[in-house]
C-alpha cells in the first residue's frame, strides 16, 4: 500500500472528545480515493459508489500527523475497488481501514463508461512511453 498523503489534525478537526473527528477523516478518505482515481483512470470525471465497514482502531489527536494510504485490488469494466488504511505517520498506529472503495468512472453524461484500464500505472511512466 502507498502512503501518498498526509494530513495535519488541527482544532477544527477535532470533536468534543478532542480527538480526530470521524467524518472528517472519512472526508480525507474520499478524497483521497477520488484523486487515486481520477489520476489511475485519467479521468476527472469519477464518483463514489460504496464504502465497505469502516474500522476505527485507534484515535489521532491535535497535532498528529495522519498518513492515508490507497492500493488497488480491482478494475472493474467502469470501476476502480480500492482498500484504504489511515495511520499515524509518527507511531504507524493503525487509526482506520475501509476494506473495499467503490470508485466509478462517468462519460460527460454523467454515466458510467469502459475505462479500459487493467493494472495500476505511476505517472512517471506515461512519461516514458510517450
Amino acid at each position: 500500500m502507498r502512503f501518498n498523503t498526509r494530513k495535519w489534525v488541527k482544532p477544527e478537526d477535532l470533536n468534543p472528545n478532542e480527538t480526530l473527528f470521524g467524518g472528517q477523516l472519512l472526508a480525507w478518505i474520499d478524497e483521497e480515493a477520488a484523486l487515486y482515481t481520477i489520476i489511475q483512470l485519467e479521468n476527472p470525471r469519477i464518483v463514489t459508489k460504496y464504502m465497505s465497514e469502516i474500522n476505527f482502531m485507534a484515535s489521532a489527536k491535535k497535532g498528529d500527523i495522519v498518513e492515508i494510504g490507497m492500493e488497488v485490488i480491482k478494475f472493474g469494466n467502469t470501476s476502480i475497488t480500492l482498500k484504504c488504511e489511515a495511520r499515524n505517520k509518527m507511531t504507524r498506529e493503525t487509526i482506520l481501514t475501509v476494506d473495499k472503495i467503490i470508485m466509478v468512472n462517468l462519460g460527460e453524461d454523467g454515466k458510467p463508461i469502459a475505462h479500459h484500464k487493467n493494472e495500476v500505472e505511476f505517472v512517471e511512466d506515461r512519461f516514458n512511453k510517450k
